[in-house]
């Protein structure tokens, strides 16, 4: 089935795990499972070796982001704690070619904070956000980038 939603935001979270610990895409179906929802809330999880699992259809409206699910896209990655718990930009580099690949017309990024989803952690990803930007100005009005 074509996706019939009008797509025009990505929304990144991470699984908010720390770098030294592996979360596999079956943990993070158990802990959605566990709060309630039938499947995992993104569309795409990224693990640390960069395999990109999809979780949702497209055409599925995500479990991710309130008052955003409509219209976007949901992208979790593995990681987003340091050692120590703290918040940081744990992306391997496998992972940032996967987001990087993942390339849609799009006229934002939002990257979550708690306002949004307690499971995930707020991040920048200044080359994602660039390669975005870029992609979105060569196909499509480029709105707004949210850090």
């Amino acid at each position: 089935m074509k996706n019939q939603r009008k797509i025009d935001l990505i929304v990144v979270h991470c699984s908010a795990t720390r770098i030294n610990q592996d979360f596999p895409v079956e943990a993070l179906e158990a802990c959605h499972k566990a709060r309630g929802f039938h499947s995992i809330g993104y569309h795409y999880y990224i693990t640390k070796d960069g395999v990109v699992y999809p979780c949702r259809p497209e055409s599925e409206e995500g479990a991710h982001a309130r008052h955003y699910n409509a219209h976007s896209i949901g992208i979790c990655y593995e990681g987003g704690l340091d050692e120590k718990g703290k918040p940081a930009d744990t992306r391997t580099p496998a992972q940032k070619a996967s987001l990087e690949d993942r390339k849609y017309p799009l006229n934002s990024v939002l990257h979550s904070s708690k306002k949004c989803c307690t499971f995930a952690r707020r991040h920048h990803f200044s080359n994602f956000e660039t390669r975005i930007r870029n992609l979105a100005l060569h196909q499509h009005k480029l709105m707004e980038v949210i850090p």
